[in-house]
């Protein structure tokens, strides 16, 4: 039987994938006032982003434990062999969540198991491990050997984006009240980095064309011993398809990549980010 691979809404991987390969995929929530929605199932990231031009603040909440606790029991009393992946921890709840339900499972059903690892990535960076793991099961690999494999595309790849607008980084306390302000008026663009699972700012640029310059130099910069050629790179973006395309174009012009997956961001990172961001992921080295 092919283990299942289950993950959540942070992945951002697009629908295609996920039906191709039988995803199973948690929603995060995100929040609007009152209201609650389901990440990918009933609020569209385009939504989100429309909105938040507008002033409209969004929030998120974690997956609950009661959540994944159902999802887990199905499979536990279907005796399915399965491998929750999920995002970062050093950037939500919901993977303590997983962990909290993974031990009341076991303790129910004591002859399941599931394992649940940290992805330590976000987006596009979360959904490539997911869809190299998610193409590795498909083919029928070992459950022991799809979570080795799954520990050698955490270590390996490379996360790094820029937002359009530093406020959003400051309502999430990720840069200063100053920075945010400066940053404004400058036209400021930094770039960060997901590290070990947390944001990290890397530089400044100023303007998106210069962005998308640097994004791709620092492809040169960050890879090691990846063959760019025959891999796989992300780019997910918020409501900005033609930064991704040009950004694209310029990675397939002087690695000669064949395959992209090139994706919105969802609400529920998007709510965060805000719209213009802008976000690249490869393997820096090869597995």
């Amino acid at each position: 039987m092919t283990v299942k691979i289950i993950c959540d809404s942070a992945c951002d991987l697009p629908k295609q994938i996920i039906e191709e390969y039988n995803l199973e995929v948690l929603p995060i929530n995100v929040i609007c006032g009152d209201n609650v929605f389901k990440d990918q199932v009933n609020i569209d990231p385009r939504e989100v982003y429309e909105g938040m031009r507008k002033g409209i603040t969004y929030r998120t909440s974690q997956i609950t434990p009661v959540e994944f606790e159902e999802v887990f029991e199905e499979k536990a009393k279907n005796d399915e062999e399965c491998i929750y992946i999920g995002f970062s921890s050093g950037l939500s709840a919901t993977f303590q969540s997983a962990i909290l339900s993974k031990m009341a499972i076991e303790e129910k059903y004591g002859n399941f198991s599931i394992e649940v690892i940290d992805s330590k990535a976000a987006s596009g960076g979360y959904g490539l491990i997911v869809y190299e793991i998610a193409k590795a099961a498909h083919k029928g690999m070992a459950k022991e050997d799809l979570i080795s494999l799954a520990r050698k595309y955490i270590a390996g790849v490379d996360q790094v984006f820029s937002v359009d607008d530093i406020e959003y980084l400051y309502r999430g306390g990720r840069v200063s009240r100053t920075s945010a302000v400066l940053g404004g008026m400058l036209n400021i663009k930094p770039i960060l980095e997901v590290n070990e699972g947390k944001l990290v700012p890397i530089e400044k640029v100023r303007g998106r064309a210069k962005v998308l310059k640097r994004m791709s130099e620092l492809v040169d910069e960050r890879k090691m011993d990846s063959d760019l050629k025959n891999s796989t790179v992300v780019i997910t973006h918020g409501d900005y398809l033609e930064g991704a395309e040009k950004l694209r174009d310029l990675i397939a012009e002087k690695y000669g990549t064949e395959e992209f997956i090139i994706n919105s961001i969802g609400a529920s990172i998007g709510a965060h980010v805000g719209p213009g961001t802008l976000a690249l992921f490869f393997m820096k080295n090869k597995i």
